[in-house]
């Protein structure tokens, strides 16, 4: 278990008892660390004591000193794991660091009960979707968690105007600026007394990530590299040369068409015995990466320091030498006056991200281009066209899009004691960060028989830059009188950001060699040039109460004030109280040797919601595109409503946790519920206004309720040998509760009462008729025809029914291992969705291959067509938005394994040397028909299979 203790002048001064003296040492789990007696907590002190305690005591003693080891940052404060009232889940460095991966979040799937995590592609340097405790709002962007960098905000995602062909939603995480080997812990505060406190900014959640801190010793120097292969998952299964030929023909004659000219693969223009499997050819490849990264670390009595350098490069599995490269610089320092009493904490973060990756993903070419199209390149290496009739998908190779990140995030945390029960801090922070995005289309990616030149030739620039500082000063103070103990923290937040965005693109050059200077373009357009603030401010407090170390009571409370609200609607205010009863501290429980903790805790409270982008209640104009009278004019892109305000969401939760023989088993089980109301949205309008929708509140309220379970077991933990288990699991559930007049709205094909915001409406499918052998479907106005919106009404609902994870750690001597298995049922779209009609110029899955016919009545697919019978056309459109579309898309998945060895140097004057394999996405179990069951937007790449293989070594 990872130890972890609160310092003198961290957070909060309210969770330290002081106690006379200079330091001793404290014996913890067979390992010995130095502890300042003023952090020392009562558990440590009747752990010394012990041989002068009554049984009961000692038993009181073992309890205690087990659970509150594990000390959680709760953004403004830390708590002891045994005193929160709140849920916070908790992933500690040593699950994090040496992961093949680039961004802290694929390291964490499965790991956390209640927090669904899903890696968006698996192109280097894209985005994740994330989920706490379900969907609250209706809007995408609405649903984002608040990111906390070592105590700075930070924008939840990088929007890209150019990336939306490689990047699905065309978003970059944050968390891609961070190296994860920098990463000491992450955090998520779920429930409304642990989000409370950051008020609006808190309504989905929070993901708190601390880096690094040194420690007080002899300097360290650290160097770790690894190497790493990828590749695709899972590939499709598609036809072969012989099957694929085999249903073009059967189209043509069912569509009673004869071959036409165009069609080369099978009117003899192409060799029809020609086969080659695209998705080995396209992205079957394998993606080499590396990662370098040199550490130091150390520090005295009143002084510790610790810096690091990274270097990560991520290859790609399309044939071209694509590469993501990310440097990162991290550094802190702190320092403590010897009487204790001032501490200063600097923390910097320094990323730098150069990503260059092609204009468009291959996935849908490599899966739907014919088995016998010609090969990618001739015989002196130039691009085959095949005369004009092969449309070369290697071409895209010579597009590309490039982003370029730097970022820059500097923390600052000062604290004074006052006196021995008062301190006044004072956290600051700058973060920084300039995006610039490229996209160059040279001519020459097009089949040259369309006759384009240079002059056809395109090229795009956007850049981004946002600056963000925040000042929270704060007073925080703690009493203790007998049985009681008193804790007060109260706050202000003052946070100003600013976003400036311009783009411009060219069209036309003298010479692709030109490309990338715009200014050589013959068509020049400049788009508008922005600049954006966004202002916040907040006060907070925060009051905890504890009787007998066994009643606790946490109250917080939070006016926020944003500048995306009218002048009249600015300000809300959000609360939560929170309480447990640690029964285990009952004094009738005590001599339960058995039971090493006991708690029930509780919650209830209100966070809000206030993002909609910025300036959304104004009256706005844009620039048009078009001149008039040699002017540039303006044109109105936003109606004036000063009267919607907040996004709310009241959250509930009901929790226990049981630790039973001396913390060997550990068990907890949540229940909650939260209900969000008075959703911010566009509300639609009629195109007569001029305007598509205005900003405003919708009266629907959306419930997200669910089961939380986690439980950890040290199966043995007692010589060489130490094996110990965890699992979680998630149940969560999604309700539009209430939406008054939906049926009169433009959502009512959207949504339905009771059922999940994550439905779709769709046709319901009803097989083949055996007359006909076209599809059916329900036609649910019973007049005689199939059509949209009168006949889409089957409901189903997609997403997550429940998910979790178990993970194992096992040590042998210097051996050591873990591995990590991920689970979830959920449904959601199958290949059907996007599958073209069967029987076009277009390869299939061998699943196609189960087509209707009188002596196959159980074929799934209806006879093929070559796309030129209409009635076909127009059926295999429904039966790609029906129920045959959506799928059982369960899985469960070995998501990381790590072998270790620890290499015996320490007589060679080396404090540790080790050498160790990771393997992430190793494994996947599932029917799922597509390429991966996680991620299931075909077109895009899926997230890779990897193995890594590192060393790492400390002097």
């Amino acid at each position: 278990m990872k130890k972890s203790y609160t310092s003198i002048g961290s957070i909060s001064i309210a969770f330290m008892l002081t106690v006379a003296g200079s330091s001793f040492q404290a014996q913890v789990w067979g390992s010995t660390d130095t502890i300042s007696r003023k952090n020392t907590t009562e558990a440590v002190v009747l752990r010394k004591r012990a041989d002068t305690l009554s049984p009961s005591d000692r038993v009181r003693s073992e309890k205690v000193s087990h659970i509150e080891e594990v000390v959680l940052n709760a953004g403004y404060y830390k708590v002891k794991d045994k005193e929160r009232t709140g849920s916070i889940a908790k992933v500690s460095a040593k699950d994090i660091e040496n992961q093949p991966v680039a961004n802290v979040l694929s390291t964490v799937q499965g790991r956390m009960s209640g927090v669904s995590i899903t890696q968006n592609t698996g192109t280097p340097g894209g985005g994740f979707d994330i989920q706490i405790r379900g969907k609250n709002s209706i809007r995408r962007e609405g649903n984002e968690p608040l990111y906390i960098i070592d105590g700075v905000p930070q924008a939840s995602e990088t929007p890209s105007l150019y990336s939306n062909k490689i990047l699905p939603w065309s978003s970059i995480n944050p968390l891609n600026a961070i190296n994860p080997n920098d990463i000491e812990s992450f955090e998520i505060l779920k429930d409304a007394d642990a989000t409370a406190i950051y008020g609006s900014r808190g309504a989905n959640g929070v993901i708190i990530v601390t880096t690094k801190r040194g420690k007080k010793g002899r300097s360290e120097l650290k160097l770790n590299t690894s190497y790493s292969l990828s590749r695709i998952i899972r590939p499709m299964e598609m036809m072969n040369t012989e099957q694929y030929i085999s249903m073009r023909r059967q189209a043509f004659q069912n569509d009673n068409v004869p071959y036409p000219a165009t069609m080369y693969d099978i009117n003899g223009t192409w060799d029809q015995s020609r086969y080659t499997d695209w998705q080995k050819e396209l992205i079957g490849g394998t993606a080499e990466s590396y990662a370098v990264q040199l550490s130091m670390s150390g520090g005295s009595e009143n002084m510790t320091y610790q810096i690091s350098y990274g270097h990560n490069e991520q290859g790609t599995v399309l044939p071209a030498d694509f590469r993501y490269k990310t440097n990162t610089i991290n550094a802190n320092f702190s320092y403590y006056t010897p009487d204790r009493r001032l501490e200063f904490n600097f923390v910097n973060t320094f990323s730098f991200q150069n990503n260059n990756v092609q204009n468009d993903d291959m996935t849908s070419k490599a899966i739907g281009l014919s088995p016998n199209a010609p090969e990618l390149y001739t015989s002196d290496g130039g691009i085959n066209w095949e005369d004009g009739t092969f449309t070369n998908p290697v071409a895209s190779l010579l597009s590309e899009y490039r982003n370029k990140t730097a970022f820059f995030n500097n923390g600052l945390n000062v604290s004074y004691k006052l006196f021995p029960f008062l301190s006044v801090k004072m956290n600051a922070g700058i973060s920084y960060q300039n995006f610039e995005e490229r996209s160059l289309k040279p001519h020459t990616i097009n089949n040259p028989s369309f006759g384009q030149t240079s002059l056809n030739s395109t090229s795009s620039k956007n850049n981004q830059v946002n600056f963000s500082y925040i000042l929270e000063p704060q007073i925080v103070g703690s009493y203790t009188m007998g049985n009681h103990r008193f804790e007060a923290l109260v706050g202000a937040t003052l946070q100003k950001t600013q976003a400036d965005q311009g783009a411009i693109s060219g069209r036309g050059f003298e010479s692709n060699a030109l490309i990338d200077n715009i200014g050589a373009s013959n068509v020049k357009t400049i788009s508008d040039q922005v600049r954006s603030e966004y202002n916040y401010t907040a006060v907070f407090a925060r009051f905890n109460y504890q009787l007998k170390k066994r009643y606790i009571l946490n109250l917080t409370g939070r006016r926020d004030g944003s500048s995306r609200f009218g002048p009249s609607n600015r300000f809300g205010n959000f609360g939560a109280i929170g309480g447990a009863w640690l029964f285990s501290e009952e004094g009738f429980l005590s001599e339960l040797k058995w039971l090493s903790h006991g708690k029930i805790r509780g919650s209830m409270g209100t966070t809000g919601n206030d993002k909609i982008g910025d300036y959304q209640y104004l009256d706005t104009y844009i620039i048009s595109s078009g001149i008039y009278n040699g002017q540039t004019a303006l044109n109105p892109a936003r109606l004036y409503n000063p009267n919607f305000s907040w996004e709310k969401t009241l959250k509930k939760e009901l929790a226990v946790e049981l630790g039973l023989w001396n913390g060997r088993f550990n068990f907890s089980g949540a229940y909650y519920e939260n209900t969000s109301s008075n959703q911010l949205v566009g509300i639609p309008l009629p195109a007569t206004t001029g305007f598509s929708s205005i900003q405003s509140n919708l009266p629907a309220k959306i419930r997200n309720t669910g089961w939380e379970f986690d439980a950890s077991l040290q199966v043995f933990r007692k010589g060489k040998f130490r094996y110990d288990t965890s699992v979680n699991l998630s149940i969560p559930k999604n309700t539009l509760v209430e939406f008054p007049n939906l049926e009169g709205s433009t959502y009512s094909n959207q949504y339905v009462v009771g059922h999940p915001v994550t439905i779709a409406r769709v046709y319901q499918y009803e097989g083949i008729d055996p007359a006909t052998g076209l599809f059916r479907f329900k036609d649910f106005n019973g007049d005689g025809k199939i059509n949209s919106p009168d006949d889409n009404k089957a409901v189903e609902k997609l997403g997550v029914r429940f998910f979790g994870g178990w993970s194992n750690n096992l040590r042998f001597g210097n051996w050591s291992a873990s591995f990590l298995w991920q689970f979830v049922k959920q449904r959601n779209w199958s290949y059907n969705r996007l599958m073209p009609m069967p029987g076009i110029l277009n390869n299939q899955p061998v699943e196609a291959l189960n087509v209707w016919s009188a002596s196959n009545p159980d074929g799934q697919y209806m006879p093929y067509s070559a796309g030129y019978n209409s009635q076909k056309l127009s059926l295999h459109g429904f039966f790609q938005n029906s129920t045959a579309a959506i799928s059982d898309a369960s899985f469960i998945r070995l998501k990381n394994v790590q072998i270790s060895y620890k290499i015996p140097v320490k007589e060679m004057g080396i404090k540790e040397a080790m050498v160790y394999f990771q393997g992430q996405n190793l494994l996947t179990i599932t029917k799922y028909f597509g390429m991966d069951p996680e991620f299931y937007l075909v077109g895009f790449l899926p997230p890779l299979k990897t193995y890594s293989l590192g060393f790492q070594i400390t002097f």
